[in-house]
């Protein structure tokens, strides 16, 4: 894979033992180290009018007066330095990066890969929260519309928290799809089933919240059963995957989704893409344990890189297929 990476993305400081920190680069960085046909990219910063396409301007000029006066809490959870508002356009500019590429025709084991920090899909169209400044995938999605490379665009969130900011930019429209795959109850609570949209995004939004505990076949059930064939019924002409690695013993979660896991995950997403003629990419969102990580992103480089997955002998729990069942109904799928 191509990775889209750059050390101003270091520079957003969260202060000791916050989860969100460089640290989490530099483990992908020396897990990728150990694998072969790695590539990285350095992209240019998105430009403010970028993230101001899906961010209140008044917003975005505060966050910028806010950095620019040092920093702090913006809320118990996020924390900006003098570093995070280059850092947060570097983030976003470098899923800028992978949606072009993605379009522009880099694929099989060239498909493009964001790994900036922060991470985006807690942003809502006014506000920062839950470790995000800019919504990374939102402003990738919008700048491929805004550029006529793509007429539709779809996104399907794997990350253990739902990204509620991602579902709150798009969540009228009808040129974008947000599907999610998260756990019930777990922050920020929202995602519900029944949240699918409105107006001319009726019907866009997709939203599973998974029972803590949820495992491989779960999640592949959920794709196959429920988020893929909204999806695929959706023909979109991008699909970007935000793409978290916070299922597993991550110290903020309770799912049980394997290394092998996030290998059949990609692989599954890979077909569905091809099978819908879409150009596809990868933004990084969260994940939290340093090792697993590193593992599930060197998990997605491998499958690219030509390595099969393993199949799960796991069948899906009973609530997960009632859940994927009630979906169908409710979209009509």
């Amino acid at each position: 894979m191509q990775f889209g990476y750059s050390e101003r993305c270091l520079d957003h400081d969260t202060g000791e033992r916050h989860p969100e920190n460089p640290d989490r680069l530099r483990a992908i960085r020396r897990g990728l180290a150990k694998r072969h046909g790695v590539e990285y990219v350095e992209a240019d910063p998105a430009a403010k009018a970028a993230v101001s396409a899906v961010h209140d301007p008044d917003y975005v000029d505060e966050l910028e007066s806010f950095v620019a006066d040092g920093g702090g809490s913006w809320d118990p959870d996020t924390v900006a330095s003098d570093g995070t508002w280059d850092a947060a356009l570097t983030s976003a500019g470098l899923a800028q990066w992978a949606a072009r590429a993605a379009l522009d025709g880099s694929t099989a084991r060239q498909t493009p890969f964001a790994i900036g920090r922060p991470p985006g899909h807690h942003a809502v169209t006014d506000d920062a929260m839950g470790f995000c400044f800019f919504n990374n995938a939102a402003v990738a999605a919008q700048t491929a519309l805004d550029e006529d490379l793509a007429d539709r665009v779809a996104i399907f969130d794997w990350d253990v928290h739902h990204g509620n900011g991602t579902q709150d930019i798009f969540y009228d429209r009808g040129d974008v799809l947000y599907a999610s795959i998260h756990e019930d109850g777990l922050y920020p609570d929202t995602g519900d089933l029944d949240e699918t949209g409105e107006g001319d995004g009726d019907g866009t939004t997709v939203n599973l919240p998974l029972a803590a505990g949820a495992g491989d076949a779960d999640y592949l059930y959920a794709v196959d059963e429920g988020i893929g064939p909204a999806i695929d019924r959706f023909d979109p002409d991008l699909l970007i995957v935000s793409a978290g690695f916070d299922a597993r013993h991550d110290p903020i979660s309770r799912m049980r989704v394997s290394s092998e896991g996030y290998a059949l995950l990609t692989d599954r997403i890979r077909t569905l893409a091809d099978d819908a003629g879409a150009a596809h990419a990868y933004v990084l969102e969260g994940g939290y344990g340093l090792d697993t990580l590193a593992e599930g992103v060197s998990m997605v480089h491998e499958t690219y890189d030509g390595r099969p997955p393993v199949d799960t002998d796991e069948d899906p729990d009973a609530k997960t297929e009632s859940l994927v069942d009630d979906l169908r109904a409710e979209l009509d799928l």
